[in-house]
């Protein structure tokens, strides 16, 4: 018998069998680039387990680990930075996560995946045991439950609006009084301008006298204040147009309170207050010059004349008196009334800069609300309490501590309906929350099942039906036009339940009014236990609003025990 050797089909075999070989090889190879373990495979209830990795790569490649809670039913309460060493051209990267879990029993870590350059490695997949802590009930004192005691809720740095608006008062007052109020120390000017005319036309000549315009030879502006002091004089004490007559207008005027007895001027004071006049006219608007020694005798000339005026010039009466008098309370009114009207239009003027801050920074509503003092508003700024209520307990974050609530149970089924029952405001309120829990006490929990039939503990209660009890409860409540809508709802650790929810017209008290509101209620069930989240809130209250849901998304359900 001849053998024929096909040469096309014997490489063929060959190179399956290379690739094959290669291909395990490579396996081989990344499989072992990645591995994973546990310190310990039983722990009890809370402790720590580390999870390692570790990933033996080149040093070009990118690796990317777990992140997140990607360890569940373990939960992972820490992430280690990643612990690197260098093996000649290779990294060993060693990557550990912190485990627990609060429930004993059986649990399995799940694969997990690790990225290594454009390729993904997974973990094999760990048992471990969360061991239950023995305690001897015969060896633990039992004691009474403690009674109820009222804490007072610690509001947090109450303190520092108050003290804020106390500060902003006093610096305001203060510079109200520093600029307004204060009395001031007074310039020479307005010390001057206190002091009787007679008195002021005197210490002006006085100054004039200590000037140097003479010696300077200005002889034009000498004879302007010369007879400014003059005309100033006679217009407060005789005649109230003396600055803007011309000479021969004031003289004029003079001759004619002479001649109607009204004051008793002599010839040669008129004479000579008409020459002094007409001299200083000359002097200003004919460029005149006289000479030095006539303009100190022309001074000298007028000091005298406002002597003479002085004398002549009659006592004024008690009504004169009366009137300057007046007169001077009148002004001291008005300047008083003028300091009050620029001290409330600076307060205000603060307060509405203050005000516009806190829009730009805030906005309008917000601060409104905040100087209102809206209720809804504090409460959801305050401190808010976390607290598990009724057994099984329901954990929920509130702003007020819910009180116990009575629930009245008829007598017959007192030995068949345990209730509890906790909250806070009414449904008259700007926001109330209550959570109840209903237990129903099986009857004949020893009593045996046919065939196919579920336990009676296990039945549950049918959550749409107590939807329904509870909106029938807001009807006797008078609560009109509710609209309802319902879907599947979930907390945060996982419990399944029922969300209602819709809005409605509250009444407002006894009286036939009502304002449209709001309301979210939850409901569980677990065996033969009902428990209930009910909230309610006025209609476009944002505050109120963003407090129910902060509530909704706190609820947490705790396994019985």
């Amino acid at each position: 018998m001849k053998i024929f050797k096909f040469p096309i089909l014997n490489q063929f075999k060959k190179s399956l069998c290379l690739l094959f070989v290669f291909g395990l090889f490579s396996g081989v190879i990344y499989a072992q680039n990645v591995t994973s373990g546990i310190d310990s495979t039983s722990v009890k209830i809370g402790a720590q387990i580390t999870y390692k990795i570790e990933v033996e790569t080149d040093t070009t490649n990118l690796v990317v680990f777990p992140e997140g809670q990607t360890f569940t039913p373990l939960e992972m309460i820490h992430s280690y930075p990643v612990d690197t060493t260098k093996l000649s051209d290779k990294y060993n990267l060693i990557k550990k996560y912190g485990l627990t879990q609060f429930d004993s029993g059986h649990y399995t870590i799940p694969v997990q995946k690790i990225v290594i350059a454009d390729k993904t490695f997974q973990t094999d997949s760990l048992q471990v045991e969360i061991r239950d802590i023995v305690v001897d009930s015969t060896k633990q004192g039992l004691y009474d439950i403690k009674p109820l005691i009222e804490v007072e809720k610690m509001n947090n740095n109450w303190w520092k609006l108050p003290l804020y608006i106390l500060l902003g008062l006093i610096i305001i007052g203060a510079l109200l009084y520093w600029f307004i109020w204060r009395k001031k120390p007074l310039t020479e000017e307005e010390e001057i301008a206190l002091l009787p005319p007679y008195e002021r036309a005197k210490l002006a000549l006085k100054k004039l006298d200590e000037s140097q315009l003479l010696v300077q030879e200005e002889i034009k502006e000498y004879y302007s204040e010369l007879t400014l002091v003059l005309r100033k004089y006679l217009d407060e004490k005789v005649y109230d147009r003396a600055l803007e007559s011309t000479t021969d207008e004031l003289v004029n005027r003079l001759h004619l309170l002479k001649e109607g007895n009204q004051i008793d001027f002599s010839k040669d004071t008129i004479k000579n207050i008409e020459s002094i006049l007409k001299r200083a006219d000359l002097v200003k608007f004919a460029k005149s010059a006289p000479d030095i020694a006539l303009a100190e005798i022309d001074k000298q000339t007028i000091a005298s004349e406002i002597d003479h005026v002085k004398e002549v010039l009659p006592e004024p009466d008690e009504e004169e008196k009366l009137l300057n008098q007046q007169y001077k309370e009148a002004q001291e009114r008005k300047k008083k009334r003028r300091k009050i009207m620029i001290s409330v239009a600076a307060g205000l003027g603060v307060i509405a800069l203050v005000f516009a801050g806190f829009v730009f920074k805030y906005g309008f509503n917000y601060t409104k609300d905040t100087l209102l003092g809206v209720e809804t508003k504090q409460l959801l700024e305050g401190k808010w309490v976390r607290s598990a209520y009724g057994y099984p307990p329901i954990t929920i974050s509130t702003p007020e501590v819910l009180a116990r609530l009575e629930t009245p149970v008829p007598d017959e089924l007192k030995d068949k309906i345990h209730s509890t029952k906790f909250g806070f405001g009414t449904l008259q309120d700007n926001f109330s929350v209550t959570v109840s829990t209903l237990k129903t006490v099986a009857q004949n929990p020893q009593a045996p099942q046919s065939a196919g039939q579920q336990p009676q503990e296990n039945q549950g209660i049918e959550l749409t039906e107590a939807a329904e009890r509870a909106i029938k409860q807001f009807e006797l409540n008078k609560v009109t036009d509710i609209t309802v809508k319902q879907e599947e709802f979930t907390t945060p650790n996982g419990a399944h339940g029922l969300k209602t929810f819709g809005n409605g017209h509250i009444p407002v008290g006894n009286s036939d009014n009502y304002v449209s509101g709001h309301y979210i209620m939850l409901h569980f069930t677990k065996q033969n236990v009902l428990q209930e989240i009910i909230i309610t809130w006025k209609n476009d209250d944002v505050y109120a609003q963003e407090m129910a849901d902060r509530i909704v998304n706190s609820v947490e359900l705790n396994k019985a025990e």
